[in-house]
Formats: C-alpha cells, sequence, structure tokens
C-alpha cells in the first residue's frame, strides 16, 4: 500500500498502573487508510458512462442541424424562379398523398413528444425538528450512558473520544428510550413511537406548506434503514393519513444512508411510468434501532454519530406545477460497490460475542467511500461539467490510460519543490455547481471530501452546520443541508445543488437539482432559531 494512503496519529494511554514501567506515560501510535485521492486514479470505463449518459438522447438533435444545413444548401442553390417551378410546376400532387404526409407528421411529432420524459419538478420539503426535551449535549450523552448501567469505562471513554472529533454540537437530537437503565430499547413499541413521531410531523408541516390533501398524492415512498415493522413505515403513513386505495406505496429498508436519494429515483420513476401527478418521499432513521450496548468498539462507533431526524419531499410530474415549484430534478447518478467482499461488508448488522446486536463500521469504510465516491463523480461529470472542464478532464484521463508507464510514478519534484505538473487534471466542480449538500456523516469525511474535491470552506459550510446543529440524521441529512442553504436565502434562479450521499452496500448517489426560480426564505424551517449564529457557532 501507498504511504499516501496512511495517516498516523499518537495516542496518549494514560500511565501505566503496573510492571516494571509503572508510572510512567505510556503512548501508542494509531496507523490508519486515508480517504484515497480518487481523483489521482480514474477508470476510464466510467468516463465512458458517464457520456453515455450525456449523449444517449442528444445524439438525435444533433442531427437535426446537419439535416437543416443540407437542406438549406439545397434550396440556397435555387433562384426563387426555380424553386416554384420544382415545387408546383414539376412536382405533382394528390389529396391521398397530402393526407399521408400530414399523418406521419402528426404520427411522428405525437410520438415525440409522448415519450420524451415530463420533468420531474420538487415543489418544496419539510424536515423534522424535535422537541427541546430530547435536546443532548456530548457531557449529558456520556453521562445519561453512564447511568444507564449498559456501558464500561473503556467503553465510555471511547464515545466521549469519538465525540469530542465529531464535529456534532450540543444540541443535536435523541429518543431519551436510548438511556433508559436495564432497558432493551430496540422493541416495535418504541420504534413505532419514533418513526411516527418524525415522519408525521414532517409530513404535517408539508401538506400544510404545499396546500396539498393527503390523497392527492399517487406514490409514496419510504426509506429507513433499519427499523422495518409489519404492516410496513410506508403503510402506517397511509393508515394515518387516510390514503387512497390505489396509491402506489414502497418501503425502502437496509440501504443506509444513500436511501435518500434512491428513493427520489424511484419516486421519479414511478411518477414517469404511471402517471400519477404528485409523489411523497419521506426519509428517516430510527435511532433506538442504531442504539448498541455491548463493548465491541467497531458498533459503538454509529452510537455517536446518529442523531434523530426526517424529511419530507413533494415531488410532481405535472407541468402546471412549474409555477409554484422550487427546483427541477436534472440528474441521478447511483454507484453500488456491493460485489466487493469489502465494500459489501463495510457497513454491517450483526450480533457481537454476547449476542448483542449493532451495526458494525468497518476500518476499510473510508477507503471504500472513496472508491465509490471515485465512481460516481467520474460517471456524473460529463453531465454537469462545463465543456472546457470535461475537454481537459477528459484528456487527462486519456494521456493516463494511453500511457500509464508516464504516469504510473510521478517524476521528481522541479527545482521550487513543485510537483503539480505530475498530477492528473482535477475538475473544478465548483463551474457545475452552485450549492453542495454532502452527506453530514463525520467532520474527518467532510475535510476528505473537500481536499479531494478542491471545495472551499463555504461549499461545505451547510454541510458542516447540519452535522454540527443535528448530527448524522442518516438519510434526511442531505435535506437539512438543502435547509440551511434556503434559510441563509442563498439559492438563486438557476443555481444547481449537487446533494450527495453514501450508505451501506456499498453505495454512493448523487443528485442535481436546478432551481427554478429565486428561493424566498422560508417562513418554517428547523435552522430560523439558529441560522444567524453559523456558521461561526461550529468553530465555538
Amino acid at each position: 500500500m501507498a504511504r499516501e494512503e496512511l495517516s498516523t496519529e499518537i495516542v496518549n494511554r494514560g500511565v501505566e498502573p503496573s510492571g516494571p514501567d509503572a508510572g510512567s506515560p505510556t503512548f501508542s501510535v494509531r496507523v490508519r487508510r486515508r480517504l484515497p485521492d480518487f481523483l489521482q486514479s480514474v477508470n476510464l470505463k466510467y468516463v465512458r458512462l458517464g457520456y453515455h449518459y450525456l449523449l444517449s438522447h442528444g445524439v438525435y438533435l444533433a442531427t437535426i442541424p446537419v439535416i437543416v444545413l443540407v437542406c438549406g444548401a439545397e434550396v440556397g442553390s435555387l433562384s426563387r424562379d426555380e424553386l416554384w417551378r420544382k415545387v408546383w410546376d414539376e412536382a405533382t400532387y394528390d389529396l391521398a398523398t397530402v393526407l399521408a404526409f400530414l399523418a406521419v407528421l402528426a404520427f411522428t411529432i405525437s410520438v415525440y413528444i409522448m415519450s420524451r420524459p415530463r420533468p420531474i419538478y420538487l415543489i418544496d420539503f419539510a424536515t423534522y425538528k424535535p422537541a427541546d426535551e430530547l435536546k443532548v449535549s456530548k457531557a449529558e450523552f456520556i453521562d445519561l450512558a453512564r447511568k444507564s448501567g449498559k456501558f464500561d469505562e473503556e467503553s465510555l471513554a471511547f464515545q466521549a473520544r469519538l465525540l469530542a472529533k465529531s464535529g456534532i454540537g450540543d444540541e443535536s437530537y435523541m429518543p431519551r428510550c436510548v438511556f433508559q437503565p436495564d432497558a432493551n430499547c430496540a422493541t416495535m413499541k418504541e420504534g413505532r413511537a419514533e418513526a411516527s413521531a418524525a415522519m408525521f410531523a414532517a409530513l404535517d408541516e408539508l401538506f400544510d406548506k404545499c396546500r396539498v390533501r393527503p390523497k392527492d398524492v399517487g406514490v409514496l415512498v419510504v426509506n429507513c434503514s433499519l427499523f422495518n415493522p409489519t404492516p410496513s413505515l410506508s403503510a402506517m403513513i397511509v393508515n394515518h393519513y387516510k390514503m387512497r386505495g390505489n396509491i402506489l406505496s414502497y418501503n425502502l429498508g437496509g440501504m443506509g444512508c444513500s436511501a435518500g436519494v434512491i428513493s427520489i429515483d424511484l419516486a421519479r420513476d414511478m411518477l414517469q411510468a404511471s402517471g400519477a401527478g404528485l409523489a411523497v418521499v419521506v426519509s428517516t432513521e430510527a435511532v433506538s434501532f442504531t442504539w448498541y450496548a455491548g463493548k465491541r468498539r467497531s458498533m459503538l462507533i454509529p452510537n455517536a454519530f446518529f442523531r434523530a431526524g426526517a424529511a419530507a419531499v413533494l415531488l410532481s410530474n405535472r407541468r402546471r406545477d412549474f409555477r409554484r415549484a422550487k427546483y427541477q430534478l436534472e440528474h441521478v447518478v447511483r454507484t453500488h460497490k456491493g460485489a466487493d467482499d469489502r465494500a459489501f461488508r463495510s457497513v454491517y448488522q450483526e450480533e457481537d460475542e454476547q449476542r448483542i446486536k449493532g451495526l458494525s463500521i468497518s476500518r476499510d469504510l473510508v477507503e471504500v467511500g472513496g472508491h465509490a465516491l471515485k465512481t460516481n463523480i467520474t460517471t456524473l461529470g460529463p453531465l454537469v461539467l462545463p465543456f472546457s472542464e470535461q475537454l481537459l478532464f477528459f484528456a487527462g484521463v486519456l494521456f493516463r490510460h494511453l500511457y500509464p508507464s508516464k504516469t504510473s510514478t510521478p517524476p521528481p519534484p522541479a527545482a521550487n519543490g513543485d510537483t503539480s505538473a505530475a498530477a492528473p487534471y482535477i475538475p473544478d466542480f465548483k463551474r457545475a455547481f452552485e450549492h453542495f449538500c454532502m452527506h453530514a456523516a463525520s467532520r474527518d469525511v467532510l475535510e476528505h471530501l473537500q481536499r479531494n474535491l478542491g471545495l472551499r470552506d463555504a461549499d461545505l459550510e451547510a454541510s458542516r452546520a447540519a452535522l454540527h446543529r443535528f448530527g448524522n440524521t442518516s438519510s434526511s441529512s442531505i435535506w437539512y443541508e438543502l435547509a440551511y442553504l434556503e434559510a441563509k436565502g442563498r439559492v438563486r434562479r438557476g443555481d444547481r445543488v449537487w446533494q450527495l450521499a453514501f450508505g451501506s452496500g456499498f453505495k454512493c448517489n448523487s443528485a442535481v437539482w436546478r432551481a427554478v426560480g429565486r428561493v424566498r426564505r422560508p417562513s418554517r424551517s428547523p435552522w430560523l432559531d439558529c441560522i444567524d449564529q453559523y456558521p461561526a457557532r461550529m468553530d465555538a
């Protein structure tokens, strides 16, 4: 393994309690994998896949200018008298020929219009803000965990270290059932109570903001990774709001933090296929089902990061909704690395040695996530990057593919120590997007993403703010980030927003939205009581 893919950390293990070194401070060196510099090695087949998506429909439009040019040249070579003579004097017409021509023309235009996918509009969305009594600071988190009697001091100390460097502030939300002494919080009753409180609160706000009746919804997609009761969460929503009997409802489980984008993709496909006018997507996670009360460190990690949250999104494929819509969906790019065993087991639900169920996070997660991100953005690039960026990027990839011997080992640094000439060209995604909503997994992941994509601190401000204020809310985190941008009043007409999320499987998914008009500062938002305190609050 290349040295650049590893990072080292010196850990203070305290004073040695016994033995020949008793009373002496002890240290250890921890070696970790860094996020791979995935723009340094690009697989050409994913570049080709991106250009295939780009050209699959555009090739037909590209033939139109050629036809117009040829016909124009032919007509332009004739004088007016010659053209009139060819059309009326030399040609013979009858009624049947004219009617057949008009029928073929009408049929061709109808097929073209009907085969074109309708645009998908995002009318509005709502994010769940739990009650204030569910707020928990980092110090209170450890104190409540200690009082629950479920953890030894070593496990508590490990979770405290994770919290200290997590990027999460002191106002995120946790269900109190997880801290109950000697109680199993992962019960169906607690799970239903937590999920229904989050989903119904978000949906109530969504229906009220959009002035839509639940019976008007034709497609319902719900995603929650770990809590999957029977009847399903989607059935709970249909029952609660008494939705219509022919609604197309889907419940996605076990798909991790990237399931929010997958749900958008599924809702889009169902709107296109069924012709239903409105679709609702609900993304949430039951924190009580991610809570682990054992000692295995890889399974204690989710305790420190995951927090309560939910989002509800209203989509439409009705052209009349264009005027009231906020965004139009432009692209969805999905990447699945489940064929690789390491990727498949990087986030894995299982039991430990004491048969306590939990979510295990592998040490390979950062590296696996880096490879999934590399594939996803390589496919997405040709769809969104300006032509100048695509040309430079593709030329660099092609050169490295044709002459691998010249790029396998970097040349010696220049006289001034600069080795940038040896590096491949990294596309400037800031020229493709005005706003970035990267999944707020942890502070370390966001820092790696910023460095590898060449982003500024301002580009990841929304992600860091959402992580600090609400924690890792799983699949709904990208919507808390978009709500932050709207609360700041930064989204203007024509702006493009990149939502990127990744999760178990291993999957990495992107959604690209374009603002239909200027998005006004919302009257209801989970950020309104604290938006003026960010981004300064993150550094406090």
